[in-house]
């Protein structure tokens, strides 16, 4: 049975930005609206927790124990332990309803995120930038709704993209200058939710968590669906492969936008689940500046 079960019952407003951490053997996330950041050792069975004093929404980890972190408003480096923070840029502050969304590192260490719109009109005005090693910042895509779905192929050159009000995942060629040659992975029309975040394991495939759909595709990367793991939530949000040996798909989820009602019939929304899988994960890289 390709049922997730639930590990963590965290509650997480709004989790999201999944990464395991290699190194270190553990988990990080970030419930965007309950403005903390989580870590999870599965080993010993504990977590920790480290609150924010603005929404963070994505992050990566730095070689000096900080983070390069995506606040709602802007970039920072940011240390969790003392909660010292050094701003580094705004994010669009000529428009006061978009923030930061979705992150990952790439494979050359660069942090590549993207905005979306909050104002409720979901309108394309946002962007997807990469932050460089020295901090310089490169425009990647613009006119962007909702940002999510951000991974990369095993060799780097394929940068996978939803824009999710457009209910698809798109592939573009990734290098050095940025982005072309947008095509679409997979029209997510025919799936029971709208594409969130991603991740990549060793064999090119791509995981993705659908929000509103209960549910995370696995994709080969012609495309072709090819397993879904059933999450017994509406929302999953963000996944990441990770575990001892790699195969435990790790997924994060939401009570964003739920009813009373719905949180009753689904009172472990919002928890961090995991499945074991066939398949295995590639070692997350950390932010190179």
């Amino acid at each position: 049975m390709n049922n997730a079960k639930l590990v963590l019952n965290c509650e997480n407003l709004h989790g999201e930005g999944l990464f395991w951490s290699k190194n270190e053997q553990k988990l990080y996330w970030t419930d965007i609206e309950g403005f903390k950041v989580w870590c999870f050792d599965p080993k010993n069975q504990t977590s920790v927790t480290y609150e924010v004093e603005e929404r963070l929404c994505a992050f990566a980890l730095r070689k000096d124990g900080t983070i390069l972190a995506a606040f709602a408003s802007g970039l920072a480096v940011y240390d969790l332990q003392t909660k010292e923070r050094r701003n580094l840029s705004l994010f669009e502050p000529d428009k006061t309803k978009t923030r930061l969304n979705d992150g990952r590192v790439d494979r050359q260490g660069r942090f590549v995120v993207g905005g979306m719109d909050e104002s409720g009109d979901g309108a394309p005005i946002s962007t997807v930038i990469r932050v460089n090693s020295n901090f310089s910042i490169d425009l990647l895509i613009s006119n962007i709704a909702c940002a999510n779905s951000i991974c990369f192929s095993p060799d780097g050159k394929t940068m996978y993209f939803a824009d999710t009000p457009e209910n698809k995942i798109e592939s573009y060629h990734y290098d050095d200058n940025g982005v072309s040659d947008n095509s679409v992975l997979h029209n997510c029309i025919d799936r029971p939710g709208v594409p969130d975040g991603s991740t990549v394991d060793v064999e090119g495939y791509l995981w993705n968590a659908e929000w509103n759909g209960g549910c995370v595709s696995r994709y080969s990367p012609n495309g072709q669906l090819v397993q879904v793991v059933n999450v017994p939530v509406p929302n999953p949000t963000c996944v990441a492969l990770g575990g001892e040996n790699m195969d435990i798909l790790y997924i994060t989820t939401s009570r964003q936008m739920m009813s009373n009602a719905m949180l009753c019939e689904y009172p472990d929304a919002g928890g961090l689940f995991s499945i074991k899988v066939s398949n295995k994960g590639i070692e997350e890289s950390v932010f190179a500046g």
